[in-house]
């Protein structure tokens, strides 16, 4: 089971109710806002949850600016 979410990961979350938002229901959501908004420390905490291979099939449906999407596909490979 996947732990609640961490304070250093739900500042990214801020329009968001946090009561509501969790791995089980919304990876993808949290999955895209990491890699778009993300710092290092919550980009280890999503590759510590999930990993490389799954993130990089993730990729291609996640909306992610050009640059983003770019330097993930880069790093993930």
């Amino acid at each position: 089971m996947i732990p609640s979410l961490p304070k250093y990961v739900t500042k990214y979350f801020w329009g968001d109710n946090l009561n509501e938002l969790n791995w089980q229901n919304h990876q993808q959501y949290i999955t895209q806002t990491i890699l778009e908004k993300g710092d290092r420390e919550a980009a280890e905490w999503l590759l510590q949850t999930t990993n490389k291979s799954a993130l990089k099939q993730q990729l291609n449906s996640l909306k992610l600016s050009p640059k983003s999407a770019n330097f993930w596909k880069i790093y993930l490979s």
